[in-house]
């Protein structure tokens, strides 16, 4: 990616990602990966070079708000939306819980399962997958934290929830998902999948995983599959990453080289001055420009393989 991304206005007049030190997003990775815990975050922001409030005013303009940054609304005309349970076997407890959105219309329509992050399916989770529908593709939001009773109304404790759980039997839950969506009735048994963090990371494991039954992935910023896994991969993979982004990206490398050697089509965008998380909408480490390009690489890629 050659653009150079524009200025992104704050949130509700909240400080801009322009303003933030990038010390302080360091301390947000590391917030959001669980690392540390929220108390610690503010309290390392605030100390950052003698910062004071304007460093934990930086810290507290990255927590999310979702209500603000909603852009489908679940009423919308173009969509249809509901929540649905399915058979899990070998999951967290055997059965499932996601947000199934269908475009208005007959179909069958093309598949995209949507894959949360590291803190259960979220409001911006949640929207993506009604933006997904609203280009034509039925969507599937699984929420991985059903067993245990579900997204629990804010990330912190979804982070927890999420961090309990057997992950290998959350692997088999996300990829039952998929699966489930794959067959259902209204699908016309074309596959992709999109995910975003923690999530990414599962799409490139989908791939490796359901081989030719994945027809198009596209990870943000997710961790590299198992390099022994990549000779299975059949989908094509369309890689968004972010610049400052040392911790996924140094998966890459390797990735790639396996990749190539397996003869597998994918292409890797990294977007210029932006941050993990640089698509989600609802802190300042959203980028407006990258966002909004990656995203339209995002669907014509789901249109080129999935029609």
């Amino acid at each position: 990616m050659s653009e150079r991304p524009g200025h992104v206005p704050p949130l509700g007049g909240e400080i801009s990602q322009l303003e933030i030190d990038q010390r302080v997003f360091d301390l947000y990775d590391e917030y959001c990966h669980g690392r540390i815990d929220r108390r610690e975050f503010l309290t390392r922001a605030a100390s950052i070079a003698a910062l004071g409030a304007s460093g934990l005013a930086m810290a507290e303009a990255l927590l999310p708000r979702y209500a603000s940054a909603q852009t489908i609304s679940f009423t919308d005309v173009r969509i249809k939306a509901n929540y649905v349970t399915y058979p899990s076997p070998g999951g967290n407890s055997g059965t499932m819980r996601g947000y199934l959105v269908q475009p208005t219309g007959q179909g069958p329509f093309p598949a995209v399962v949507v894959i949360h992050e590291n803190r259960g399916l979220n409001p911006y989770i949640e929207d993506v997958a009604r933006r997904i529908a609203a280009e034509g593709f039925l969507a599937l939001a699984p929420d991985g934290l059903f067993p245990v009773g579900g997204y629990p109304g804010n990330d912190d404790d979804g982070r927890t929830l999420q961090a309990t759980l057997d992950q290998a039997k959350l692997r088999t839950d996300l990829l039952n998902s998929a699966r489930y969506l794959k067959g259902h009735e209204l699908a016309n048994g074309r596959l992709g999948a999109v995910g975003f963090c923690y999530g990414g990371g599962i799409v490139n494991f989908l791939a490796a995983t359901l081989e030719s039954d994945l027809q198009a992935g596209v990870p943000y910023y997710g961790v590299a599959a198992a390099t022994e896994s990549v000779a299975r991969i059949k989908a094509p993979l369309l890689c968004h990453l972010a610049e400052r982004d040392e911790r996924v990206n140094s998966t890459y490398p390797a990735f790639e080289s396996a990749l190539r050697a397996a003869g597998v089509s994918y292409e890797v965008h990294i977007y210029p001055g932006t941050q993990h998380g640089f698509h989600n909408n609802s802190t300042p480490r959203y980028d407006e420009a990258a966002a909004k390009l990656s995203w339209e690489r995002t669907i014509a890629h789901f249109r080129k393989y999935l029609a």
